[in-house]
């Protein structure tokens, strides 16, 4: 079984803006969280919000040992401007056994090199938004996910050919290649779509397939 208290455990390095939001967001999520900067200035400011906040050099491996950071499981990378640092951070945190590492990437390219070093997943932040941005910003789509192998899950409104009718009777798996996985009514949650759901004008669907064909349907009038 799964040491769950151990898997709670998270170090982040790199305070700013993104790494410092993300540690606070673990910590009310119940994970003992050891936060790590250079600057004092960030440490200090999230100091009472952490579990733990240190002042360390996150490219010195001595330092990382004092501060027991092999002892984590996961480990974040959130470290901005200086891809060196970056770079070789995750690459001792890798060195260093922990089995879980999310860095933060400033371009493809970035993540590559990320990649190669030892993280299991990155995040591009400023590209990852911007994409989703765009694709609110075009067509019917009111929200957007993208995950891994070109697949999504979009919210949309539903297409005129399927209003009135149950779904089952839409074909729209077979025309589109999506997959109605729920349906909001107005003043009311979201429910599992089934064959049986009758889709009325006004309602938002969620709508699961890969990007193209998710695309493809929430621009059909």
């Amino acid at each position: 079984m799964a040491d769950t208290k151990r898997d709670r455990r998270v170090v982040v390095i790199g305070l700013g803006r993104f790494g410092g939001s993300l540690a606070v967001e673990l910590t009310r999520l119940g994970c003992e969280v050891l936060g790590l900067d250079q600057n004092p200035k960030r440490v200090q400011r999230y100091a009472d919000e952490l579990t733990y906040a240190a002042v360390a050099d996150s490219t010195d491996s001595d330092a990382l040992a004092q501060l027991d950071v092999p002892t984590f499981d996961r480990a974040v990378v959130g470290i901005g401007s200086d891809i060196e640092a970056s770079i070789l951070t995750t690459s001792l945190l890798s060195e260093s056994g922990i089995k879980q590492i999310w860095a933060k990437a400033v371009s493809r390219q970035h993540g590559r090199i990320l990649e190669r070093v030892g993280a299991q997943r990155v995040v591009l932040p400023e590209y990852d938004m911007g994409e989703r941005v765009a694709h609110l910003v075009t067509g019917r789509i009111l929200d957007y996910i993208e995950f891994e192998d070109d697949y999504a899950l979009v919210k949309t409104t539903p297409p005129t050919e399927a209003v009135g009718k149950p779904l089952g009777e839409t074909k729209l798996r077979l025309r589109y290649g999506v997959t109605v996985v729920g349906i909001k009514r107005p003043g009311s949650g979201f429910t599992y779509a089934t064959p049986d759901s009758v889709v009325h004008a006004d309602d938002v669907l969620v709508v699961a397939g890969r990007r193209d064909d998710v695309e493809r349907f929430a621009d059909i009038v």
